[in-house]
């Protein structure tokens, strides 16, 4: 069973419920790639955002955590804080990310850290560290999202 999440309010609500703020990570970043590749989110607040991956069931060919896997992890969490900015009414949406692999793991999980670098009224940038079991750093990305009106506003 997964530690329950630490959470700062959910955008707009100041008594937003675990479930409230589940959906709003389930629909703002999180979604069914994230799902399918077993990807936890522990923590999301405005100033740091963490979850974890497993390994397994994303390995490249040679048995090496997929590059594409770590960028799948950086962009969901990089997503999920920027539309915590973002608040009600709001929508980001990704518009630049890159990643430079420095290693790589084979087994167990890796952890990302998503931290805000700039946080503006239009544009969000925001950094991921991703690191293995052994706290060893496997790679690092940096995540520009545009915030414009949410569909119906």
């Amino acid at each position: 069973m997964s530690e329950q999440p630490q959470v700062s309010a959910l955008p707009g609500s100041e008594n937003a419920t675990t479930d409230d703020t589940r959906n709003f990570v389930a629909q703002h970043g999180a979604g069914e790639l994230a799902d399918a590749m077993g990807i936890e989110v522990t923590e999301y607040t405005v100033q740091r955002t963490v979850a974890r991956m497993p390994v397994v069931g994303n390995r490249q060919t040679v048995g090496y955590l997929h590059g594409g896997a770590h960028v799948v992890l950086g962009e969901s969490l990089g997503s999920i804080a920027a539309n915590l900015h973002a608040g009600p009414g709001k929508l980001a949406v990704g518009v630049d990310i890159n990643a430079t692999h420095i290693r790589s793991a084979k087994s167990g999980f890796v952890t990302a850290v998503c931290t805000p670098v700039h946080l503006g009224r239009t544009l969000t940038v925001h950094e991921i560290v991703v690191t293995d079991e052994d706290d060893k750093l496997c790679s690092t990305m940096r995540i520009t999202n545009l915030i414009k009106d949410a569909p119906g506003n």
